[in-house]
């Protein structure tokens, strides 16, 4: 038993060490979060095999909450247990937290932004090569069937039609099942808590106080499904519609700062706190935000091995898993379209691919530092 605290506070300090460079170089949103997370957990560390990476990937689809985040949480877990867990999240959030108030501070005190498009310039088309890799790995892996491609392909095109993400994963799985014949009246169970869409129907007085700032973004972080930019739509209609706490320009300000800083886009919850109620807003509408990925990765964890040996489960799994692969096609197709204005950008890319898929073997983090660095200096051209 001696021996065990050692190597439990060995291990928690490797989990802490990993997600906190994973949150200082973590840009370009969850599917690029989840590629570099795919590299050093599995490919790296060996914390665990790809299949089961594969199903934790699928199950954070399931519930809400921001999915890259809680994979770290997974992933921490898998490592270190529950302590694992906590720490692996909360070394994740701390950059971006910490860099998204540092700017809340500048933007109240200073009215402005400060300005950064030559670093995201290059930082952006070195995150496709990195997301191109993950597809590529992780879809060997879940590509299990004909069948699967199929409704992995479908996946991706339902959402670059418009489809939400959770609608195609969820589609996917039911599609799966009904491929195996198991899809019968309640046999499927969906892993959503929708009890906690009871938290709509809570009513919040207008005026701003640290508890309801905190019960606003506790009830956004318990039913926020899909992309980050689900949140701006859930910002919207809470903050400016309905409380009149933040004008619409004030509110796309957030939404900036949480696209290009690093780590989760949820950290605009910090800036936003800020802007309301100032240091204190900022740190209950972060806990408010994140507390239920917390709980939901904790309960959900030890499931997922149980869900894998049921064959009706394993196959909605199996479903899932390639949804989310397909989908995760579809942005790197969304973003190309997005981020390759010109030669500049098509020559970051290029080299950051070389990088991620030549003999090197050149990890995603020092691709993606590269990329912004290049893009900084080609900005200058």
């Amino acid at each position: 038993m001696s021996d065990l605290y050692p190597a439990l506070s060995h291990r928690l300090r490797e989990i802490t060490a990993l997600f906190l460079k994973l949150g200082v170089f973590a840009f370009g949103g969850p599917a690029a979060h989840i590629a570099m997370m795919e590299e050093e957990v599995v490919q790296k560390r060996k914390w665990m095999g790809q299949q089961h990476f594969l199903d934790l990937v699928g199950a954070t689809s399931l519930i809400p909450g921001p999915n890259s985040t809680e994979m770290t949480m997974h992933c921490g877990h898998e490592r270190g247990g529950a302590y694992g867990l906590f720490i692996a999240g909360a070394s994740f959030i701390l950059p971006a937290v910490l860099i998204t108030g540092g700017l809340a501070y500048l933007y109240v005190e200073y009215g402005q932004l400060p300005q950064v498009e030559p670093l995201l310039f290059g930082i952006k088309p070195a995150v496709l090569a990195v997301i191109l890799s993950a597809v590529i790995k992780l879809g060997g892996k879940a590509l299990k069937s004909v069948q699967l491609g199929v409704l992995g392909a479908l996946a991706a095109l339902a959402v670059l039609l418009g489809l939400s993400e959770v609608f195609a994963i969820l589609g996917a799985g039911l599609l799966g099942l009904a491929l195996h014949g198991l899809l019968r009246p309640g046999g499927a169970k969906m892993l959503i808590p929708w009890p906690l869409l009871l938290f709509q129907a809570v009513p919040v007085a207008a005026s701003a106080s640290l508890g309801k700032l905190f019960l606003t973004f506790l009830k956004i972080g318990s039913i926020l499904f899909g992309s980050g930019y689900v949140l701006v739509a859930y910002l919207d209609g809470e903050l400016v519609q309905k409380l009149g706490w933040l004008t619409r320009p004030e509110l796309l300000d957030a939404i900036a700062i949480g696209q290009f800083t690093p780590g989760p886009v949820l950290s605009t919850a910090t800036f936003v706190g800020y802007q309301i109620l100032g240091f204190w807003g900022a740190i209950v509408a972060t806990l408010g935000i994140f507390l239920p990925s917390f709980l939901f990765v904790w309960l959900l964890n030890p499931l997922v091995p149980k869900i894998r040996e049921s064959e009706a489960a394993g196959a909605f799994l199996d479903a899932v898993n390639i949804g989310a692969v397909g989908i995760m096609a579809a942005v790197v197709l969304q973003l190309g379209a997005e981020m390759m204005p010109d030669w500049k950008a098509w020559v970051v890319a290029g080299l950051s691919a070389l990088a991620v898929f030549g003999p090197w073997k050149v990890s995603s983090v020092w691709v993606i530092a590269g990329g912004g660095a290049l893009g900084w200096a080609l900005g200058l051209i």
